[in-house]
């Protein structure tokens, strides 16, 4: 991604990890902390998860720094997501003219589901963009419930929960790890395809996974027709693992 403007001026996407502050990694507290403006999303309501987990590094940043919130709802219309990114790509791109270094602070990983990307497609024809990785959801949950993702010869698949029933069913019967994203909203129909897949009993699931409202359920039982948060995943493994190999 090399500029074709003459500003050296550049974009960072900063992860800034699933949610505990100090997860946060020392490259992007120190890309943050220097940047001459960060960028975050916000709600409707005016709350960004991502300035959220940043709060105490921002406090460490040059007093010259500025703060620019940008509201996108995170509906499935992608009309007004798009319109909302053109405006915010095209104010993000008049700050690296002017020379301003921008670091767009963004929950999880950047390239990972990360808002992120849309910007970065906007603004790397005409500007310069490095990305600084961030611990994923994934990685996150995995921790938490202290279980291993893959080993030996075990296989993964990471889905999104807006995958049809199809997609769905077929990973589950062909990977010995998944992770479903973003199963909160649609947790019924999740434990449906888990149940006729005969898997309902390998599944965890975790919301808002190292926050400080973290919630974990390993007996799916207990959530009959319940919905859950966006931020929440279900991790599904084999009950038979080869933890030592002879």
């Amino acid at each position: 991604m090399t500029s074709t403007t003459q500003s050296k001026a550049v974009f960072y996407g900063v992860g800034v990890g699933p949610g505990d502050p100090e997860l946060i990694t020392l490259k992007a507290c120190r890309v943050i902390q220097n940047a001459d403006v960060v960028v975050y999303i916000t709600n409707a309501k005016g709350h960004s998860v991502g300035k959220t987990i940043a709060s105490d590094t921002l406090l460490g940043s040059k007093a010259t720094q500025i703060t620019l919130p940008i509201t996108i709802s995170m509906s499935i219309e992608r009309k007004a997501i798009n319109s909302a990114y053109d405006k915010a790509a095209d104010t993000i791109k008049t700050l690296l003219v002017q020379g301003y270094d921008v670091a767009f602070l963004c929950e999880g990983d950047p390239l990972f589901f990360g808002s992120f990307i849309y910007l970065m497609d906007r603004v790397s024809p005409s500007h310069q963009c490095k990305v600084i990785p961030g611990i994923t959801s994934v990685n996150a949950a995995s921790a938490q419930l202290a279980t291993p993702l893959t080993m030996l010869s075990e296989d993964m698949a990471i889905i999104s929960s807006r995958s049809d029933d199809k997609k769905i069913r077929d990973t589950l019967v062909h990977y010995d790890t998944v992770a479903i994203l973003k199963a909160g909203p649609q947790l019924p129909r999740l434990m449906e395809l888990l149940s006729a897949a005969k898997r309902l009993d390998d599944t965890q699931y975790i919301e808002y996974a190292t926050h400080e409202n973290e919630r974990v359920v390993t007996d799916l039982s207990q959530m009959t027709n319940e919905k859950g948060p966006y931020f929440s995943l279900l991790l599904i493994t084999r009950p038979h693992r080869e933890y030592r190999c002879d």
